[in-house]
């Protein structure tokens, strides 16, 4: 794994209430890991980009906001929400 991947409070506390509201605890849960997973690999080719250095990335149900602080090979999780139920 190439970057070290840290969630900001705000996101960890987001993910906790969408785990905790969750029908499907497992899939919040697969979810979060394979963002961590994907975010340490290739952060820079995962998900799109959007102002400054933020991304954004879905990964079924979560949506990710991260940014990504190359020269310290850092990833930052900013918020995480669910998808909505119409996408």
């Amino acid at each position: 794994m190439n970057y070290q991947v840290s969630w900001k409070r705000v996101a960890r506390d987001q993910l906790a209430d969408l785990w905790v509201a969750a029908t499907d605890r497992n899939a919040i849960t697969r979810a979060a890991n394979t963002l961590d997973t994907l975010l340490a690999r290739d952060p820079l080719n995962y998900g799109e980009s959007r102002s400054g250095a933020r991304r954004i990335v879905v990964e079924p149900p979560l949506v990710a906001v991260f940014k990504v602080d190359q020269a310290n090979r850092k990833v930052t999780v900013l918020a995480v929400r669910g998808m909505s139920p119409h996408r």
